[in-house]
């Protein structure tokens, strides 16, 4: 049990063994692990649980019902994140395997019911929304949005400014700044408004959509891909061709 704390509900039950620091709010009936670190500024709603190796790092909120961790897990989840009601993070227990670490960045958005599975790696800014899957060892790059009921098979990496269309099944990587959707999904596009919120100069983002043409036209040119990787002079051509030219598509 813990010490008497007036931002602490009293039902909560915390090992001796976890770090908590001062500031933070815990609800009614949470349950936190002995090796559980949370950092300043966090918040924890009702009937949370926390277990494993779980680092939460400042100014995270956490929602009813959530559960993060198991007896095995190794987890750190990164500052000013939000992590909505019933959402579970590596609490599958796996009786064949030791559980890889799962990374979740910072400022990221997991809306209710969304599941992370073992291996994880999640980048800064994502939002994944109601419901979302990530199997084993599914890294997302920085900014990934996926919408609600979709699926992401393990093994496969998004990049950075991907926005997957809700209910899709995703079944192998994704280039960055494409739109995709569908069950299998397949890349519609590119995700042009994202380029504009992130790439300032015009003339990089026509250079983009140029090579997005070239080497994901009809057929995904993987060679073409490594060639232009490797002279391009535009460093968001050059990581755009060589994810491609890297990739299971």
């Amino acid at each position: 049990m813990h010490e008497e704390n007036s931002l602490i509900h009293k039902s909560v039950t915390i090992e001796e063994g976890a770090k908590i620091a001062e500031d933070v709010v815990i609800g009614p009936f949470c349950f936190i692990g002995k090796d559980v670190t949370i950092e300043s500024g966090c918040t924890l709603e009702s009937n949370i649980i926390l277990k494993g190796k779980l680092h939460i790092d400042k100014g995270v909120k956490i929602f009813s019902f959530a559960i993060i961790g198991n007896e095995n897990s190794e987890i750190t989840v990164g500052e000013k994140t939000h992590i909505r009601e019933f959402t579970q993070i590596g609490s599958q227990e796996d009786e064949n395997e030791v559980p890889k670490k799962i990374t979740i960045g910072a400022n990221n958005f997991l809306m209710g019911y969304v599941q992370i599975l073992s291996g994880v790696t999640l980048g800064d800014s994502c939002i994944l929304t109601n419901a979302v899957r990530l199997y084993e060892n599914v890294k997302c790059e920085e900014r990934v949005i996926i919408g609600g009921f979709s699926s992401i098979e393990a093994n496969n990496t998004l990049g950075t400014g991907t926005m997957i269309g809700g209910a899709s099944y995703v079944t192998h990587d994704i280039p960055p700044f494409t739109l995709v959707e569908g069950n299998h999904a397949t890349i519609k596009g590119l995700n042009v408004i994202g380029l504009r919120r992130r790439v300032e100069n015009k003339d990089d983002i026509e250079e983009i959509k140029a090579v997005y043409k070239k080497i994901l036209g009809e057929d995904v040119d993987k060679e073409l891909a490594k060639e232009i990787a490797q002279t391009h002079g535009n460093d968001y051509v050059k990581r755009f061709a060589s994810f491609v030219a890297t990739s299971n598509i």
